[in-house]
């Protein structure tokens, strides 16, 4: 049987897309050390997602921008970048297990949410391992676009550092507009208009 693994990373953050990935290991090429993103280095977890790329039977990355995000809120758009994410692999699966407590309701395949599943499952962590190091490439990319923000320190979370450049800088095209404290600066800017 197939299983893939789908998890996300990037649904706090005030900026940037939310990123999934759906992964189907190669029983037969085994990969050690997988765990969940969060508890492993920025190397490791680096040198990891080469490895799942290289050696899993079908992987694919997907996102859903801030603009769509602002549409449909952050779990609405989790969701259809996870449908996204399994719909791009190579290889359909027999059985998708998805990181948290919801399936997408417009997956077509059997599927289960496990809970803390990034901790359980091989195909889960490896599917945290991508989504969080193509979202941390992004960061980094946003952050030589816009130093000043300090995108690669906090990854755009709402660290002190990042409100207080919201405050100073203002809101870039890729912040979320829907998320409280970028609403908040939006409204203060407007409000100094008049």
């Amino acid at each position: 049987m197939l299983i893939c693994g789908v998890d996300e990373a990037g649904r706090g953050p005030l900026v940037g897309a939310v990123y999934t990935a759906a992964v189907i290991l190669d029983p037969a090429r085994p990969i050690a050390g997988l765990a969940d993103s969060k508890v492993l280095s920025e190397a490791k977890r680096e040198a990891l997602a080469e490895e799942i790329r290289a050696k899993a039977l079908a992987w694919c990355i997907a996102r859903a921008d801030a603009a769509e995000i602002d549409r449909v809120n952050i779990f609405q758009a989790t969701m259809l970048a996870m449908v996204r994410a399994v719909d791009g692999l190579a290889i359909v699966p027999d059985k998708v297990l998805i990181d948290g407590n919801k399936i997408p309701k417009t997956l077509r395949l059997p599927a289960e949410a496990i809970v803390k599943g990034d901790a359980k499952v091989a195909e889960i962590s490896a599917a945290s391992i991508l989504a969080k190091t193509a979202r941390d490439a992004e960061m980094i990319a946003l952050d030589q676009l816009h130093p000043q923000y300090g995108f690669a320190r906090h990854k755009g979370y709402p660290t002190p550092e990042h409100l207080a450049a919201i405050l100073e800088h203002g809101v870039l095209p890729e912040h979320r507009r829907s998320f409280a404290p970028v609403r908040a600066q939006l409204a203060a800017e407007q409000g100094s208009l008049f």
